[in-house]
């Protein structure tokens, strides 16, 4: 077991003891990064701010049934992502959803703003400073499907390995890769429109210069 695994493994005895001050310090471990996650399936922040309290809501009130057989923050992570699906699902929503311009000019949590963009063949130092492909970045996540969009997130944002991400969505890991395959195929699809006119204004750009 890694250091941060027997860590996690003290402070969850801790919590289980009733120590809140334990339960504090893994709320301020991972309570970014499970908002970021939220954000990136519900696109509002006020419900990922929701959701982000609800699951660890759920996790302090099932904390007993945690069996430790796979990474506290990998539980976590499976909380949100099926209380993001199920409001989803609630609200009747389609993979599509309009814009908000908080999340890309007050939010500094944007999924958008923290999707590794080269992999998806834009420049990353630039991609931050763009509003337009922060825009079409977020637009092309609400067109992925619930599952695709969370196995991207997981991997591009949280760095989650394919066995970690198998355990949040308790799929196989060959699913795992397969869906990530598509889902950044399926990004660059979307935004190959834009990536051609980047580059066009880039060419016009140098040629003047």
């Amino acid at each position: 077991m890694s250091e941060a695994r027997r860590e996690e493994a003290l402070l969850v005895e801790r919590c289980r003891r009733g120590d809140r001050q334990a339960f504090r310090t893994l709320v301020d471990r991972y309570q970014r990064k499970v908002y970021s996650l939220a954000l990136s399936f519900v696109r509002d922040p006020d419900e990922a701010r929701d959701v982000s309290q609800e699951a660890f809501l759920k996790v302090f009130r099932h904390l007993n049934t945690f069996q430790g057989t796979a990474s506290f923050y990998t539980w976590v992570y499976r909380i949100t992502v099926n209380l993001c699906i199920d409001l989803r699902r609630k609200a009747g929503r389609g993979n599509t959803t309009e814009f908000d311009e908080r999340i890309a000019h007050e939010e500094s949590g944007s999924p958008a703003d923290q999707l590794s963009t080269q992999r998806l063949g834009f420049d990353p130092g630039r991609a931050l400073h763009n509003s337009e492909l922060r825009k079409r970045l977020m637009g092309a996540l609400d067109q992925l499907s619930e599952q695709h969009r969370a196995v991207l997130m997981l991997r591009e944002v949280d760095g989650l390995s394919y066995k970690e991400i198998a355990e949040v969505l308790e799929c196989p890991e060959g699913t795992v890769m397969s869906r990530l395959f598509h889902a950044r195929k399926q990004m660059q699809e979307l935004l190959r429109e834009f990536a051609d006119l980047d580059h066009t204004k880039e060419a016009a750009h140098a040629r003047r210069g």
